[in-house]
């Protein structure tokens, strides 16, 4: 499933693509808004919170999507063959006289208010990659990781309602960064090391942001994360893997069974 880092990108691009101009071709392949018309609206961002996407009109509306575990966005120049839009993945397209936007495999989409947009992210923890996190969502984030203290630190990082944003990747790699065992339970961590561990998160998945706009996509070398079997670049022991969760919720977990023992701090 994408996570912050890649929803800031994709926020970024298409904000770029569509920002300023008004919409030449706007369908929305879903049921519940296929009738809507947004032709004519013009587009004054698209932001991102946690794993959710807000693209702002000009006429008081937001269109929401959320990517799932397959969506995506693609931009190509209007008039090109690939901005015709013609594959049945595609739930959503917009389009101004210069780029197409159109949405793949869309998990989520629906058309509210702007105004109302807190709707759709009532029960949200604080958003990892938010301007205001090292501020007010830090201690916010940090206070809702042990609202359950006996749950292990993995699935407590995985689950939106204490940060947005955080999914396996930057969960298992924030655990080993910190060398914290994944399935210690919340409440062992002092005050600090739970600043330390959600500031890590967002250290991370901010040079992930940062090496995507260099290189057009997120994508920085992982320590733990899908290198089951690999050595570990620490200590050379074997990475391992596990679940958070129970079925049919479960997630993969990698880890380092020395540099993460079940004692390390």
């Amino acid at each position: 499933m994408p996570e912050g880092d890649v929803l800031r990108l994709t926020a970024e691009r298409l904000t770029a693509a569509l920002r300023g101009l008004p919409l030449v071709r706007a369908e929305l392949r879903w049921p519940s808004v296929g009738a809507a018309d947004l032709t004519g609206a013009t587009a004054l961002e698209t932001c991102a919170y946690g794993k959710h996407l807000l693209t702002r009109l000009d006429d008081g509306r937001t269109l929401h999507t959320h990517l799932r575990m397959e969506g995506l966005w693609k931009v190509h120049r209007t008039g090109s063959r690939d901005a015709s839009a013609r594959n049945p993945a595609i739930r959503a397209v917009l389009a101004t006289d210069a780029w197409t936007a159109t949405g793949w495999h869309l998990g989520m989409l629906d058309l509210l208010r702007t105004l109302d947009e807190q709707r759709i992210l009532t029960g949200l923890g604080p958003d990892i990659l938010g301007d205001d996190f090292p501020t007010t969502g830090l201690p916010e984030g940090a206070a809702r990781l042990v609202r359950e203290p006996e749950r292990p630190l993995c699935a407590a990082l995985l689950d939106q309602r204490t940060v947005a944003g955080i999914g396996t990747i930057w969960m298992a790699e924030s655990l080993f960064a910190r060398r914290l065992w994944p399935w210690a339970p919340a409440g062992s961590l002092s005050e600090d090391e739970r600043d330390d561990l959600l500031r890590t998160a967002r250290r991370l998945m901010e040079r992930s942001v940062a090496v995507g706009r260099a290189r057009g996509m997120a994508a920085v070398e992982m320590h733990v994360h899908g290198r089951a079997g690999r050595p570990c670049h620490r200590c050379g022991t074997p990475i391992g893997v596990g679940s958070a969760n129970e079925k049919p919720y479960e997630r993969p977990v990698f880890w380092c069974s020395t540099c993460q023992a079940q004692t390390a701090k």
